[in-house]
């Protein structure tokens, strides 16, 4: 059963999907859809044990061996984030209950359930493949799915930001397509194992930097990198609450994930760089991201665009700490995909708990909030404070390894601006917070009641996570630092 785990981690939420039409009551698809992503939770935990142990799984599909067969291929890096993507997953059907319920007319619940697991498939498919066009497929099949998802939201808006992700999505899908063709006319093969070998051998020639170039702005599009966000925000603000918990908390690791596989695993860190000046460009962007999308933050006045161009942010954070090339920066990135996962996890699904009552999320309806809403406010402050990156918080664990990789290269103005953005976080944290508890109560809030603990459950679930992993960080830092180790050919 176990040598069989890599394939089922896939192929369950994928058959599981089409069975879900058969199921006419909300109530048991919502239940069956549960059930199959705890499943999925269950074998990327099996998964990552047996990696730890064992080290690299390898599962040939059909028993054709690569490079003629597709092959699936685990490593720390594969498993690390399957696990991320599934516990999401399981959070947040956890919350869909109750919150799509409320969002999503009767009538298109059971294809909110279709979509959601075609998405966790797709995911799932693009973390464990070990060929690069398998990976493509993955991928459209996680993007055709959150166009979807991200549609279904009750403002008509939701069409709008679903077509321009679209769009976005799809021209960064041909990018990383030619790429892929181009790899293929290079080395004659589609496994990632074979490219790793046969790339670092081939001549560096103008095809093998367009090739690169294709991957590298093709994925930038899929994680809305700065400049190349524009799609995001919109995204993440009119889809359904609990569409945007799971985009905002899986789908730009996942694109992250592509870009690791294409820098250290396809082309090579000596490659990309040395031979490419790929090190200025991480950090020009990411450094540019930090500062704008955290200003463009502070003057919003939807709680979602707020933390919508907080996410932007956070990845340019991620992009940052990458183009620092050393083990403490590639560990930061590392840790802050998962943290950020945590933070914005939680903060995305109180503000579900904040439309479940309000029907709103806008800045200003939130007056007086703290006390008629204590324990969904409360999330949303201390989920900020790891945002932020104080202390006792996975935050706080990010930001100081980007510190320490920021000294290791004796670039102390980089420090200083990580620590400036952080500034910037708190600032928009503390207009939410003001406006929760130091603003007079509205008419329309008096009678307003906590969120159900159906929402309130996972909620916290997340925020306490923020918290026990911003003190125990065994799993984390040790996940990380020997995935480093393995991207970067370290030996441990």
């Amino acid at each position: 059963m176990n040598s069989q785990l890599p394939i089922l981690l896939v192929i369950v939420p994928l058959l599981a999907a089409p069975l879900c039409l058969f199921i006419k009551k909300p109530t048991l698809v919502w239940l069956f859809a549960s059930i199959v992503s705890v499943l999925a939770l269950l074998f990327s935990l099996i998964i990552l044990s047996q990696v730890w142990e064992t080290g690299e799984l390898v599962y040939s599909l059909g028993g054709w061996q690569a490079p003629i067969g597709i092959e699936y291929r685990i490593d720390l890096l594969n498993a690390y984030l399957s696990v991320i993507v599934a516990a999401l997953a399981c959070i947040c059907l956890l919350a869909a209950y109750k919150s799509i319920g409320e969002e999503i007319k009767k009538g298109k619940q059971t294809l909110f359930y279709v979509t959601f697991l075609l998405c966790l498939a797709g995911m799932l498919g693009v973390v464990v493949t070990g060929d690069v066009f398998n990976l493509f497929v993955f991928m459209e099949i996680a993007a055709l799915s959150s166009y979807v998802l991200i549609a279904m939201g009750k403002n008509r808006k939701a069409l709008i930001a679903s077509l321009t992700y679209l769009l976005v999505g799809t021209l960064g899908a041909t990018f990383i397509l030619i790429g892929i063709g181009l790899v293929y006319m290079l080395t004659g093969s589609l496994n990632m194992q074979d490219l790793s070998v046969l790339l670092l051998s081939a001549p560096q020639s103008n095809t093998l930097f367009t090739a690169f170039t294709f991957f590298f702005v093709g994925t930038c599009l899929k994680l809305a990198l700065f400049p190349l966000h524009w799609w995001l925000p919109n995204a993440y603000t009119y889809a359904p609450s609990i569409v945007s918990v799971f985009l905002a908390a899986t789908a730009t690791k996942i694109a992250i994930y592509i870009l690791l596989r294409v820098i250290f695993s396809l082309f090579g860190s000596e490659f990309s760089y040395h031979t490419l000046p790929l090190q200025n460009i991480l950090m020009t962007l990411g450094l540019a991201g930090i500062l704008v999308c955290s200003v463009i933050a502070i003057f919003q006045q939807d709680l979602k665009q707020i933390f919508a161009y907080s996410s932007v942010a956070q990845v340019a954070y991620m992009m940052l700490a990458l183009g620092m090339n050393n083990i403490s920066g590639l560990m930061a990135t590392l840790l802050h995909l998962f943290n950020h996962a945590l933070m914005k996890g939680a903060l995305f699904l109180a503000l579900a708990c904040i439309m479940y009552r309000l029907k709103s999320v806008q800045l200003s309806d939130i007056a007086g909030l703290g006390w008629q809403m204590p324990w969904t406010m409360a999330a949303i402050v201390i989920a900020g404070f790891s945002l932020i990156g104080l202390p006792l918080t996975v935050g706080f664990i990010s930001k100081w390894y980007m510190l320490l990789a920021s000294f290791e290269n004796a670039w102390q103005p980089i420090a200083l601006v990580i620590l400036f953005g952080s500034l910037l976080a708190a600032v928009y944290i503390w207009r939410i917070v003001e406006k929760a508890y130091f603003s007079p109560l509205t008419t329309n809030n008096q009678h307003i009641k906590e969120a159900p603990l159906a929402l309130l459950v996972p909620t916290w679930l997340l925020v306490l996570a923020n918290l026990y992993f911003g003190i125990d960080t065994r799993f984390s830092l040790s996940i990380s630092l020997h995935t480093a180790q393995m991207l970067l050919g370290v030996a441990p």
